[in-house]
């Protein structure tokens, strides 16, 4: 028991079937390592959240300050923690993959902002969950670290409080200042560029305003880095837009085919090409596009472009009629951003994807509702582990085939089986005592009550 006691426990904490009196347990000193997995629980009960909160180990209330998962009124009840690591992970906020998170109530972020600590306010103001109205309040805040961040929020702030950002008095707040503000000022870009090195300045060629006499330095500069920044600049001119389109450096010319001034027929007289499996990033301007830009939305995500298609599939405003012909497209990154972007990509889409691809977001794709269980059973003897293991999902399957399955070469297959209610408890003790299958059985729903006390017990005597 010794060596999977640690997995156990972090089973123990997911598990769905884990009353009050098991998961209050594990909150005891000896049980430290199943702490973040309590935290992982969806919708944890009242009780639980209670005790957390009200923790003598400061690790445990760090971690329900920044669980995903805790009402954000629960996780604000820390907002005056006297530990400052508390405050830290209560600012700093959540940051699940690829999911929002709701913000604190205003007066929260009202103490957080205000917080003696400059760690705490450092990271209140870079949370990904504060609202940027709450945010534009703090313009004239005594710490420049806070009045820096607030630039952030450019869009929202009155003209005068943006001149008062441009004369700020300390060098990194007029910097930051500076770098929104030279989209609409080309004498700004010209000494933000005379100024910047290494990423700033790589971010203010693609979008700062230029005047003429610098967009002519920049693209019959010899550095092909600045040719393939300036590419993407908005401002550039047409007749120096044209000239980068025959740039002798192939990602300078594809650059220059995804800017969104281009026609579809301008983009295919750009010589570039994109391989079926080149990882490329979201092409900025698309991943932008909000919800008053459906137009162009569409366009991006009919252009003959990849790249264009590509972003479009993980804009989170992508109309639900061209969810489907994306999930289906002839290339394979647009089909896969689809389906990990898209919550209603289609079931069909959603199996083929699973089928093809072993990445991190596989299991994402396999928890969705609308995923095609029934039927899975026909994949129990595929020589791939990662589609033999899909057998498990099948709502049919049959309590002899899953503790078959549980008996894998595979440990992944061995593994998703464990955690099967069908399988028959004597069976799910078996492999609570082997390292790779202990969390997942730990796990399991059908464990009865009395054996989770059972393995607390034995995994952390003494506690009650």
């Amino acid at each position: 028991m010794t060596d999977v006691r640690h997995d156990i426990l972090k089973g123990l904490a997911r598990n769905p079937a884990a009353p009050n009196g098991v998961l209050l347990r594990l909150l005891s000193p000896e049980a430290s390592s199943a702490w973040f997995w309590l935290c992982l629980r969806p919708d944890p009960p009242a009780e639980l959240v209670d005790a957390m909160i009200n923790h003598s180990d400061f690790r445990v209330r760090g971690s329900i300050a920044e669980s995903w998962n805790a009402d954000p009124a629960d996780r604000a009840r820390l907002v005056d923690d006297p530990e400052p690591k508390v405050r830290m992970a209560l600012a700093s906020g959540p940051e699940p993959f690829r999911t929002d998170v709701a913000p604190l109530p205003d007066a929260a972020y009202e103490r957080l902002l205000s917080d003696p600590d400059k760690d705490v306010r450092y990271w209140a103001v870079r949370s990904r969950s504060i609202p940027p109205r709450i945010l534009a309040g703090y313009a004239d805040h005594a710490d420049p670290a806070v009045r820096a961040a607030v630039c952030g929020v450019w869009d929202g702030l009155a003209p005068a409080t943006r001149e008062t950002l441009l004369a700020d008095p300390d060098t990194e707040v007029r910097r930051a200042a500076a770098l929104r503000a030279c989209v609409d000022d080309g004498a700004l870009t010209d000494e933000l560029l005379d100024t910047l090195d290494k990423w700033p300045r790589e971010d203010v060629l693609m979008k700062g305003r230029l005047t003429r006499a610098t967009a002519e330095r920049l693209v019959a500069s010899e550095d092909s880095e600045e040719r393939h920044a300036v590419a993407s600049n908005p401002s550039l001119p047409p007749d120096l837009v044209a000239r980068l389109a025959s740039d002798p450096e192939h990602h300078v010319r594809l650059a220059v085919s995804v800017r969104p001034d281009l026609t579809e027929d301008e983009r295919a007289a750009v010589d570039y090409r994109v391989d079926p499996k080149d990882r490329t990033g979201p092409v900025r301007w698309v991943w932008n596009l909000g919800a008053d830009d459906i137009d162009v939305l569409r366009r991006c995500a009919t252009s003959s472009h990849v790249l264009l298609r590509r972003s479009a599939a993980a804009n989170r405003h992508l109309p639900a009629d061209l969810v489907e012909p994306l999930a289906h497209d002839e290339d394979f990154a647009v089909r896969l951003l689809t389906c990990e972007y898209q919550p209603a990509a289609p079931p069909d889409a959603l199996l083929a994807m699973v089928l093809e691809w072993a990445g991190y977001t596989r299991a994402d794709m396999l928890a969705r509702p609308q995923f095609p269980r029934k039927g899975l059973v026909r994949y129990a003897e595929d020589e791939n582990p990662s589609v033999r293991m899909l057998a498990v999902y099948d709502p049919d399957a049959s309590p002899e085939l899953i503790e078959r399955l549980s008996h894998d070469a595979s440990t992944g297959v061995r593994y998703t089986a464990a955690g099967d209610p069908r399988l028959p408890l004597a069976r799910i003790e078996e492999l609570l005592t082997q390292q790779d299958t202990a969390q997942p059985a730990a796990g399991n729903p059908a464990l009865p009550v009395e054996v989770m006390h059972r393995l607390l017990d034995e995994s952390v005597p003494g506690v009650q």
